[in-house]
């Protein structure tokens, strides 16, 4: 048989078989995202180290006995946008992102008990109520893990706690299962669901990088690159 009529064969099978799961046309990005030009200049702006290190002493926990090394969760006590106005971050937080929010009352418009979060990562719409509060986290666009190993661990506790705690740069509300799978993973490894959301989410990334210094991994530089030639 002709080589080039077993490979067209060939193909037509595989499309027969998976082709109407393929989405390959283009994607609106999502709003708010950043254009082309201004991811490629943010990735001009953000150093580029080989790997990613792992110096150890990582440990998020504040009991007794553990490191506390990003400060407690959460806490008001920093020096980031939002901070001391006698409101946790975490309630910061979808104050800024959900719609429809409804708070507790007496708590000075500063628990928020629901609302509707428009999610970054998925691009769905989800439902928050403070009864399933786990159905909507509070993610670390750039984690706390892979900012301790690239250089956070070198910080003073302070700049930690700001980074940690910073609404404006790095702290996004998103879908509780998607957060977990995210997990403290780089772009090289984990990437939005949403196609339309990538542009959005690697404009957030890298800002958390060059705002704090933070470098990416070749991977990380290499995968970011490809998302920017998505953007208009």
């Amino acid at each position: 048989m002709d080589l080039r009529r077993w490979l067209l064969g060939a193909l037509v099978v595989l499309c027969t078989i998976g082709c109407d799961q393929l989405d390959l046309a283009p994607v609106a990005p999502a709003p708010g995202s950043p254009t082309r030009v201004e991811l490629e200049q943010l990735l001009a702006a953000v150093r580029v180290v080989p790997d990613r290190p792992h110096p150890g002493g990582y440990d998020r926990g504040c009991k007794p006995g553990q490191g506390c090394v990003f400060g407690p969760a959460w806490t008001d006590d920093n020096d980031a946008p939002g901070g001391h106005d006698g409101c946790d971050t975490r309630n910061n937080v979808l104050a800024l992102q959900l719609t429809e929010v409804r708070f507790r009352p007496g708590t000075r418009d500063c628990v928020v008990v629901g609302g509707l979060l428009n999610d970054p990562y998925t691009g769905k719409q989800v439902r928050f109520d403070k009864a399933d509060a786990n159905d909507v986290q509070i993610d670390h666009v750039y984690s706390l893990a892979a900012a301790w190993d690239m250089g956070a661990a070198h910080w003073p506790l302070e700049r930690r706690v700001r980074f940690a705690n910073d609404v404006e740069v790095n702290l996004l509300a998103t879908e509780g299962r998607t957060n977990q799978a995210k997990g403290d993973k780089t772009p090289a490894e984990w990437l939005p669901p949403a196609r339309a959301n990538h542009c959005f989410f690697a404009g957030k990334y890298l800002t958390a990088a060059a705002r704090y210094d933070l470098p990416v991994t070749a991977a990380d530089n290499m995968a970011l690159h490809g998302v920017a030639r998505t953007c208009p």
